[in-house]
């Protein structure tokens, strides 16, 4: 690589994954990796592309203009589209620059997004330490082979390093770099990211993301995210607590959304949370993610109208079907009971109750599909319902292929986008029988909850609604 020491010019961007909605959420991963770099000495431009959306032609303009050596961005799987077009731009105004790409569009598929790409190095895993080293090495104009957790491309031959050791304890990460992103415009566009009805009127609502854990215990087969091989690893109390304070100093936020795939794994997780918050009349509103029989027994409403009293609005925790033959395909091993007796716990303290539901195993069929709607409508729980969208890396990724069902990998992976879209069809339903199935269900459970969707809007939400008939007890 060329010797670029001379005060190296780094250009962050964070991609716009859904250019056709207005909706901007705030990219909690990149804000880790950016608060590294910051940290470790270096200059940077960001150019945001969710929050200040810009055209083809305006991109080329901005880096016509712009300085920069390395270019850092990052996406997850479904993106990879939007990352194929933006470093074929990138490297079109400038032939020299690095590229360098993260998330699990990167963690993924690094040979073929080396491969098909104009990007340079893809970093596997966590990206914090990793994304330092490879500034250094670039700096110095050396190579990249001694950089563990990275794919790169040197010379048209593409190279992969051993993994990175896992950061092990997770309260030694800092926090993330939240003055490099307009936190104003991300802290109101997540208003429309609150759950339904909000705690008080969502003008003023001061919403964020935290994460309190990585990584998740369980293995569904649909499911891929870039902790997988890391195990789950929580935060202490004293990290997350200290995260939120200072959020509230800087921001005035008074509403935390835990961003995680597993917030709470144990009861004695949330206890330890919740008794800091009262013991020291913390106040701020949040919701969180908990494993789907957390709370299980009568004992545990005292508990709950505790966590209530702490703040809490409610939980998230995901079926994903309610029959049995299609949870053994997705690895899922939820008892039913178990479920909605936490649902029923949850009631009974006030607490709001989210899940999602995934359709379209091989096994799907119009019966499968009321079984799992009959449920949530018993339950009175309107889901956030998704098709099956086979995911690199995961098993129903390697099912598809073996099974002839794709055959042209970066022509898949290029159709990929938002679960609520039907993108591949694995049940004998045609397509617009087994959508409307969905839709059929869906409405019906609408109705019982007072929430008034109809068409798309019943499979295409943003937010989880609960019954809106309490809003005027």
């Amino acid at each position: 690589m060329e010797n670029i020491e001379r005060n190296m010019k780094i250009l962050v961007i964070n991609v716009c994954l859904r250019p056709y909605k207005p909706q901007i959420m705030f990219p909690l991963g990149l804000s880790y990796v950016v608060g590294a770099i910051q940290r470790a000495g270096y200059d940077f431009e960001m150019l945001d592309l969710d929050r200040d959306r810009k055209s083809e032609e305006e991109i080329k303009s901005f880096l016509t203009s712009a300085t920069f050596d390395v270019v850092a961005l990052g996406c997850i799987a479904t993106g990879y589209k939007t990352v194929k077009n933006l470093t074929r731009i990138i490297r079109e105004v400038k032939k020299g620059a690095v590229i360098i790409v993260g998330n699990s569009v990167a963690d993924s598929i690094p040979k073929l997004l080396l491969e098909k790409t104009e990007a340079d190095v893809a970093v596997i895993g966590e990206g914090e330490i990793t994304i330092v080293e490879v500034l250094d090495k670039i700096k110095n104009a050396e190579s990249l082979a001694g950089v563990k957790g990275i794919w790169y491309k040197e010379k048209n031959e593409i190279f992969s390093n051993p993994p990175r050791e896992v950061i092990k304890d997770i309260n030694s990460i800092s926090f993330p770099g939240w003055d490099s992103f307009d936190m104003e415009a991300y802290i109101v566009a997540a208003r429309e990211l609150i759950n339904d009805p909000p705690p008080i009127p969502k003008d003023g609502i001061r919403a964020f993301m935290v994460n309190f854990a990585r990584g998740c215990p369980f293995k569904c087969s649909f499911c891929y995210q870039v902790f997988q091989r890391n195990g789950y690893r929580f935060r202490s109390t004293d990290s997350v607590l200290e995260e939120i304070k200072e959020l509230q100093n800087r921001y005035k936020i008074n509403y935390i959304m835990f961003n995680d795939d597993l917030s709470f794994l144990t009861k004695k997780q949330v206890e330890d949370f919740v008794d800091r918050v009262l013991v020291e009349k913390l106040k701020f509103f949040w919701t969180a993610i908990c494993r789907s029989n957390l709370f299980n027994s009568e004992n545990d409403v005292e508990l709950l109208k505790k966590i209530k009293s702490a703040g809490c609005i409610g939980f998230g925790y995901s079926l994903e079907s309610a029959n049995e033959e299609i949870r053994r395909s997705m690895n899922k091993m939820l008892d039913l009971k178990s479920f909605a007796m936490q649902k029923r716990l949850l009631d009974k303290a006030d607490l709001s109750s989210w899940t999602s539901l995934v359709f379209g195993y091989p096994q799907e069929t119009k019966e499968t599909i009321k079984e799992t709607m009959d449920l949530c409508y018993d339950l009175g729980i309107y889901p956030s319902s998704g098709y099956l969208l086979p995911m690199p890396m995961t098993p129903m990724y390697d099912y598809i292929f073996k099974n002839g069902m794709v055959k042209d990998e970066e022509a898949y992976v290029l159709s990929l986008g938002d679960r609520q879209d039907l993108r591949i069809n694995l049940t004998k339903m045609s397509d617009s029988e087994f959508q409307e199935e969905i839709k059929k269900h869906l409405e019906r459970i609408s109705e019982k909850l007072h929430l008034g969707l109809k068409g798309d809007e019943l499979i295409k939400t943003t937010n989880y609604k609960s019954d809106q008939s309490k809003i005027k007890q």
